[in-house]
């Protein structure tokens, strides 16, 4: 599976920006997706994810609220919609997906087998 992630850019306080993370050689129906960021010189942190079963979210405490996980199996993508950005959402965000990942695991990005390469998210104050 190749995961391919696009959507970022700089917005102001505020604003919105939505993420994509479009699959090949898989429709990801079956795996549990997850959204990460990291700034430089910090370890990567748990944003957001969905288990494969579909329905059930889990978001970090600093995006609850704001950001909204989402997957198209027909399509084989993964979303994220980012609204009322703040100047500490800027990260690289990476999407995520694992095909055996547990519920408890969701949020440990050592859980995960499939990566895609980031996209920026700067967002200015």
């Amino acid at each position: 599976v190749q995961l391919q992630a696009s959507g970022g850019g700089l917005v102001q306080a505020g604003g919105s920006l939505r993420l994509s993370c479009a699959a090949s050689g898989s429709t990801l129906r079956n795996y549990g997706l997850g959204w990460f960021r990291q700034v430089v010189g910090k370890e990567r942190e748990f944003v957001a994810s969905v288990h494969r079963s579909g329905g059930s979210t889990r978001y970090a405490d600093s995006v609850k609220g704001r950001f909204t996980i989402s997957r198209d199996n027909v399509k084989a993508t993964m979303y994220l919609q980012m609204n009322s950005l703040k100047p500490e959402d800027t990260a690289i965000y990476y999407c995520a997906a694992d095909p055996r990942i547990i519920w408890s695991s969701l949020p440990n990005p050592q859980a995960y087998s499939y990566w895609g390469q980031g996209t920026l998210v700067t967002v200015s104050s």
